[in-house]
């Protein structure tokens, strides 16, 4: 009983992580020089996309996961935009449809061929125009089907119906300063935003109001990120006054002191969190560090566990994350992280250590699969739908993915201004300006 105080029982205390063989790695791939805290790297259970250095524009790589080793100079890229991407995330409901956002201010969605791209694709599905200055960060509704969420350097917030093409709803008086982050909790029905005035809000965007706020999060003047949990806390990384690194853990319903608060060392890189709501397991990647620490998330005192940190030599340019479904799980893998180089992308596994060979569920609960659970237009009317479940028992098998269809509505038929005020609320200014 003694040791049992002293040790706290987890299953995850003995995760550990191993970079994969050199063969497996995707090599010389010029990775973004851009002075932009996203991860610069997003994967899926078919494809792993990175942001890379392109001449007089903006490019991404999209592999096909076997396809590892050298990456040829020819190999086509993601080529449309005018300036430098900075952002990129797959949607949840497609694995060959991918948002980017951009310095040339426009947010383009991408269709993937389904064995990856034979030539570079310069031509979108569809170009969301909105925002008035650069796009650094785009994040699609976990639940709703081609919902579409964009922050850009003009700290706004539009969130976009991707299928028509429109922007719905345009939070653009919320933020005075700089946005960091944006995250969507469990079912999509609020938002949590990180800015540069180191406040942390919780947001309904739909009633386009503030939910709660706090002020000064974290004292530091250095960039913060904050995340939706699973059971509705957020999570916080950020930097003390002494600029010591910290992690914070509140609750929205009463925002006066954190849950926990913990300082961790006096790096200056920016850490990025990566949650798992399955196992309830945040990995702290800082950029330019060249290690990945992991906590367990609990409701008991200290609320946030340090599990371990896996390290490295080579300091981490950017990271993806796999989603669960993507994982091996006949060898307990319960992470897999794409960790960026300067020039190459090296996977890297964690395992938890078991003998039995048969299917762990204690680790493996089940995860939110491809199906959306709403359609665009009754998430936007109003309705909640949690992220339908899949088990993994039997490996995840993608399906045929649907194309992405845009069915742009003719702005012409537009009844005349005035009967339907609803419609000019939510327009952004600029597609109102544009129909006047």
């Amino acid at each position: 009983d003694t040791m049992r105080r002293v040790v706290r029982q987890s299953k995850f205390r003995h995760v550990f992580g191993q970079a994969v063989k050199n063969d497996q790695c995707y090599d010389d791939i010029r990775v973004s020089r851009v002075t932009w805290d996203s991860s610069f790297c997003a994967v899926n259970p078919r494809f792993v996309a990175i942001i890379v250095d392109a001449s007089g524009g903006g490019a991404f790589l999209v592999l096909p996961l076997h396809k590892t080793g050298r990456i040829d100079k020819s190999y086509p890229t993601v080529c449309g935009h005018t300036g430098p991407v900075l952002d990129i995330d797959w949607c949840p409901h497609n694995d060959q449809v991918i948002a980017s956002g951009s310095e040339d201010c426009t947010v383009m969605v991408w269709q993937i061929p389904e064995n990856g791209l034979t030539l570079s694709l310069t031509e979108p599905v569809v170009v969301l125009e909105g925002h008035s200055k650069r796009v650094g960060i785009v994040a699609w509704h976990p639940t709703a089907r081609n919902v579409l969420l964009s922050a850009g350097c003009d700290n706004a917030i539009i969130i976009w119906n991707v299928g028509t093409g429109e922007a719905l709803i345009n939070l653009d008086d919320m933020h005075v300063d700089m946005i960091y982050n944006v995250s969507w909790n469990r079912n999509g029905s609020l938002i949590c935003t990180a800015s540069k005035d180191k406040k942390v809000r919780v947001i309904d965007p739909r009633k386009q109001e503030i939910v709660a706020e706090k002020e000064k999060t974290h004292e530091g003047a250095r960039p913060m990120r904050a995340i939706f949990l699973a059971d509705g806390n957020i999570f916080t990384t950020g930097f003390s006054r002494m600029s010591e690194r910290q992690l914070a853990l509140w609750n929205p319903k009463n925002m006066e002191e954190p849950i926990a608060l913990h300082e961790m060392d006096t790096s200056n890189g920016v850490l990025l969190p990566f949650y798992d709501p399955d196992t309830n397991i945040i990995y702290l990647c800082g950029k330019g560090d060249s290690s990945i620490r992991y906590f367990e998330i609990t409701d008991e005192s200290p609320y946030v566990h340090y599990l371990n940190t896996f390290s490295s030599k080579e300091p981490q340019r950017g990271m993806g994350f796999m989603p669960k479904r993507g994982l091996d799980v006949n060898k307990c893998e319960i992470a897999r992280f794409f960790k960026l180089h300067e020039r190459k992308c090296e996977p890297i596994i964690m395992t938890v250590p078991r003998k039995s060979d048969l299917f762990q569920d204690d680790l493996y609960p089940d995860t939110a699969g491809p199906e959306a659970a709403l359609e665009a237009e009754e998430w936007f009317e109003g309705k909640n739908a949690d992220p339908l479940l899949i088990s993994l028992k039997h490996g995840y098998i993608p399906g045929k993915n649907r194309d992405l269809k845009v069915v742009k509505k003719n702005i012409l038929d537009n009844k005349p201004a005035g009967n339907k005020k609803s419609d000019l609320i939510n327009a952004p200014k600029k597609a109102a300006d544009a129909s006047n």
